[in-house]
């Protein structure tokens, strides 16, 4: 067996963007302590999650990308010994701006980020007005640990994404995450989100052989506009192993911090029992790139 231990760091976050900085920086080096080689971060971490509301001034918070930031976690990644993942709102150009995942190996270097893809435009969620779509493709990112096929958020509801990292060699599937429920949200709406929220990853962790591991935010956030009663992120951050199993699961409502053992020879396995790459139609699948097909 090859074991990864794999630290996950589930925080609520406040305004104050230097405690939240220094406060991770506290974590990574609990998490490095107590064995991680591979340290996972939540979606948008330095900060509150800002885009419940529409605000240009709000994309004052954007950092450049190699920046001062970046070496901020380069030198905690080359002090602990770690490989880390990071989810940084990147200012790419004046006006051009990105949800960005930065990939930081043992020696302090940034050896890939990642883009975010797919951007949701919903009520809390206005994304689509600060975040340009990801122009990197789903390439994954090699480590001093393995291949790590680095996604962000709303890209862990498309099988295709999970699909082209595997296809381009990935050894596990991690995503950074901010989700949560509306307060007016019904309690059996909060259940059926949430358990589809775990399901469709779980079911990537399946249809690819690969373990997974997704990080979110947890605690209540304010909405600034009033519009609706912020959001509850709903935590339950999780890794699952390349059949599915659970192999650790967070609470939804308390902060957490977690090492967990992934054996990364085990997807060779499931992949022998289950060979999906092996039986897929590649030669009848060429409708996927269409919108639709009427």
């Amino acid at each position: 067996m090859r074991i990864l231990p794999t630290a996950i760091i589930q925080r609520s976050k406040t305004a104050d963007i230097e405690k939240n900085r220094e406060r991770l920086a506290d974590d990574i080096r609990e998490a490095a302590k107590k064995g991680a080689k591979l340290i996972v971060n939540q979606e948008l971490h330095d900060s509150l999650y800002f885009c419940q509301t529409e605000n240009t001034d709000l994309c004052d918070l954007a950092v450049d990308i190699p920046g001062k930031v970046t070496d901020y976690y380069g030198n905690l990644a080359r002090e602990t010994g770690t490989v880390i993942v990071t989810s940084l709102f990147e200012r790419r150009a004046p006006g051009l701006y990105h949800n960005t995942a930065c990939v930081f190996d043992t020696d302090g270097s940034m050896v890939g980020k990642y883009r975010k893809m797919h951007i949701p435009d919903d009520p809390a969620y206005y994304e689509k007005f600060y975040f340009t779509p990801g122009d990197l493709g789903f390439t994954p990112v090699q480590t001093s640990v393995g291949k790590l096929g680095v996604l962000v958020c709303w890209d862990q509801w498309y099988p295709e994404a999970a699909r082209l990292m595997a296809l381009k060699g990935a050894e596990i599937l991690i995503y950074p995450t901010a989700i949560g429920w509306e307060s007016t949200d019904t309690p059996d709406e909060k259940r059926r989100q949430r358990d589809a929220w775990m399901i469709v990853q779980r079911a990537h962790a399946v249809a690819n052989g690969l373990p997974v591991v997704t990080v979110n935010r947890v605690g209540h956030e304010d909405d600034p506009s009033c519009a609706t009663g912020g959001i509850e992120f709903w935590g339950s951050s999780f890794v699952a192993g390349p059949q599915g199993e659970l192999l650790f699961e967070a609470p939804h409502n308390q902060e957490c911090l977690e090492v967990v053992d992934i054996d990364m020879t085990r997807s060779e396995h499931v992949r022998r029992w289950w060979p999906f790459l092996r039986d897929r139609r590649i030669d009848m699948y060429g409708d996927l790139t269409r919108r639709f097909i009427d």
